[in-house]
């Protein structure tokens, strides 16, 4: 086979990973336009990584170098000194092209985080890669900002969004960054893992690490996921003695609080012995008096003077046997399994000793309902044939009975598939049903569920906490 010398062109090397001039690349005749040889297809002779390689030699051993970048610790003497080449610096960074246009030697101040990651920083203008650990997230993000290095930036914020999903990454104080940045996509994930983990976010030491806007962002969500809203209290409480924030953040945040959703033995408590209702109580007595009234009357019968379609009378996702149960499946690509539990009626007093008991169906290759038949007719008729999207995990949430004492409520259903990281069970996924739904349309909808090691199952299970929350219908209100 010939061969032929094929020089780089200049908008070649612009898009090579450290390319530079006098790079010349061989490429088999054969892929060239004229066919000499009569080949049909090209024949690709790949030596990349060789020349990764060679880039790092150049990068380690300062050959050749034009260029001494001087990176000094912020508030400190020590130094880092690196030989490196104004063509490479200058591919990645318009800064960096404009800094060593003129100047051979250049001082940079760094704060000592990035200053101890720099050398990982200049690798990857060379070769393209580097590793990153999860306390290095933030100050590789920040230099790639600094000096303008797109594509770092893109991978580390994605670095950092997929450690959230895992668990792993510090949400609390990535938040705040992303925040900083105007990372919105980062900023989201993070208040995602929040809010779906806020129990075990409560009880670390990032729980006292959160600003009054963070918490003003979660306080308000119903897709909170924690035991029961007294744990949302304590929490908040527990932050309040820490914080200390002006009496005006402090009396928003309580009134956040959904005090109809805790029970009236609860409220009696708290009222004579929680430090922040002796402090900010005639802030939230009105929303006392209504979780009060609530509890005392029936939902239909309150519905008639009050409305009951605020937040306040909204269930959060409460792990508390009251709202659901955990569901452990073992080898879930295999079989089909079913479940039942029972959940409290309603938040309400009245409805305390009331239950609707639920069944529930998974099947890892179900066809959906509207392609399911209930029953084969005695001449043996096949099932209609599986589409390839309908082989996915199926899971079908309904009511043992339809009986009348859930007039005036419809049910909400909500499945969180969990994860395990550092020994904790986190939420990874949730999947929300529309309140008329017995099936979650988008249940691991995308989940590998064959794989041993698939980010959905903890030791080859799967992990299910099952939730139902009671959702008031608006009534037409009398007059008081």
């Amino acid at each position: 086979m010939h061969l032929q010398l094929v020089p780089l062109q200049p908008q070649q090397a612009a898009r090579g990973l450290g390319a530079f001039s006098g790079c010349a690349v061989f490429l088999p005749a054969a892929a060239q336009k004229t066919d000499v040889g009569g080949e049909s297809t090209g024949t690709s002779i790949n030596h990349s990584q060789t020349l990764l390689q060679r880039l790092q030699e150049l990068l380690r051993q300062g050959n050749a170098s034009d260029v001494v970048l001087r990176v000094q610790a912020a508030g400190t003497d020590e130094v880092r000194v690196f030989h490196a080449h104004r063509l490479l610096l200058g591919l990645h960074s318009e800064l960096f092209r404009e800094l060593l246009s003129n100047q051979s030697e250049v001082v940079l101040q760094e704060p000592r985080d990035g200053a101890a990651v720099f050398d990982k920083f200049i690798r990857y203008l060379y070769c393209g890669e580097l590793i990153v650990l999860l306390a290095q997230a933030i100050p590789l993000h920040r230099l790639a900002t600094k000096y303008g290095v797109s594509s770092l930036q893109r991978g580390v914020a994605d670095y950092m969004r997929a450690h959230l999903a895992g668990g792993a990454g510090p949400a609390v104080g990535w938040y705040h960054y992303a925040v900083s940045t105007g990372d919105e996509a980062l900023r989201q994930s993070c208040l995602q893992f929040l809010a779906w983990n806020l129990s075990a976010v409560a009880g670390s030491a990032e729980w006292g690490a959160v600003s009054p806007e963070l918490l003003a962002q979660l306080l308000p969500r119903s897709d909170l996921v924690l035991q029961d809203e007294l744990e949302l209290f304590h929490a908040l409480e527990a932050w309040l003695g820490r914080a200390r924030p002006p009496p005006a953040v402090a009396e928003r945040a309580l009134r956040s609080i959904r005090y109809p959703m805790i029970p009236p033995a609860q409220l009696f408590q708290l009222q004579a012995r929680s430090a922040a209702l002796a402090r900010h109580g005639p802030a939230v007595a009105d929303l006392l008096l209504q979780a009060y009234q609530f509890h005392a009357a029936s939902p239909l019968h309150y519905a008639k003077f009050f409305d009951v379609n605020g937040s306040s009378f909204l269930p959060r996702n409460y792990l508390a046997p009251a709202w659901g149960a955990p569901w452990v499946i073992n080898n879930p690509a295999r079989d089909d399994r079913s479940t039942s539990f029972q959940t409290q009626l309603g938040p309400s007093g009245h409805d305390s000793g009331r239950r609707v008991t639920w069944n529930v169906l998974f099947s890892p290759r179900w066809l959906p309902v509207s392609l399911r038949p209930v029953y084969a007719d005695a001449a043996g008729t096949a099932l209609p044939l599986a589409r390839p999207e309908d082989g996915r995990p199926r899971l079908v949430v309904t009511p043992a009975s339809s009986g009348g004492d859930a007039a005036g409520v419809s049910f909400q259903k909500t499945v969180l598939v969990g994860t395990r990281q550092h020994g904790r069970l986190l939420v990874r996924h949730a999947y929300s049903f529309h309140q008329s739904s017995e099936e979650a349309g988008d249940f691991l909808a995308h989940a590998d569920l064959q794989r041993r090691n698939s980010e959905y199952l903890v030791e080859n299970a799967l992990h299910l906490h099952l939730i139902v929350k009671p959702v008031y219908h608006p009534l037409i209100r009398t007059p008081k």
